[in-house]
């Protein structure tokens, strides 16, 4: 939301965005009841067109090592991309990683099952190491080092 970035979050009332995108306050309510709401709002549609392509990814069928790499890098940029947006902040605060979470899980249940990753940790221990250890994606200072975490990461999750 470029109100949100521009002005800070805590500047943008429900007024200044029915006021930006030319619509009456009462229309805006009758949708979304708080700004939260829109941000959460825009942040799933985000979250659905990255979950549709990591699903492309594993439609497309292959070595499931290299899908899971390509859902980690997939991951780990948009972490890169985005990790100082509004939505970001607001995704953190809510916790909406569970369709990450279980998308992952099963890609690491499968990966597992035919022996491209360890299986002394459960798939959900597994996400979650990939998941933190992703998140320093957002301090990488280019695509070149997201690249290298994502590759230190799937090392991690080598079997022994």
């Amino acid at each position: 939301m470029a109100l949100a970035a521009e002005h800070g979050l805590l500047s943008v009332t429900m007024s200044r965005i029915a006021k930006e995108v030319g619509i009456g306050r009462a229309t805006l309510y009758k949708y979304f009841p708080d700004v939260e709401a829109i941000l959460l709002a825009q942040h799933d549609r985000q979250l659905a067109v990255q979950l549709e392509h990591l699903h492309a990814v594993q439609s497309a069928g292959g070595d499931p090592r290299r899908q899971l790499e390509q859902v980690l890098q997939i991951h780990a940029l948009m972490i890169h991309e985005h990790h100082d947006s509004v939505i970001a902040s607001v995704m953190h605060r809510s916790g909406g990683r569970g369709h990450q979470d279980a998308f992952l899980q099963d890609m690491l249940q499968r990966a597992g099952e035919v022996g491209e990753i360890r299986t002394d940790m459960s798939p959900q221990e597994l996400a979650t190491f990939c998941l933190h250890s992703l998140s320093a994606a957002a301090e990488a200072p280019s695509q070149a080092a997201v690249k290298r975490l994502v590759q230190l990461t799937l090392d991690g999750l080598r079997a022994h």
